[in-house]
């Protein structure tokens, strides 16, 4: 079977407060690292979320 196009990620807050999104993103189109400005209800502001690896 082949694999499949989307991969899971995860997105950490920059504002260290520990919160994070999952989330899906094409592997082959989008080689480099997403970055998102997303709410963080911890610290109750947006803030950028960068990828990490799913543990």
């Amino acid at each position: 079977m082949a694999k499949p196009a989307t991969i899971k990620i995860r997105l950490n807050s920059t504002a260290d407060t520990g919160h994070f999104y999952v989330t899906k993103k094409n592997a082959k189109t989008m080689t480099d690292k997403m970055s998102v400005r997303k709410y963080d209800p911890v610290a109750r502001k947006h803030v950028e979320y960068k990828e990490g690896k799913i543990k």
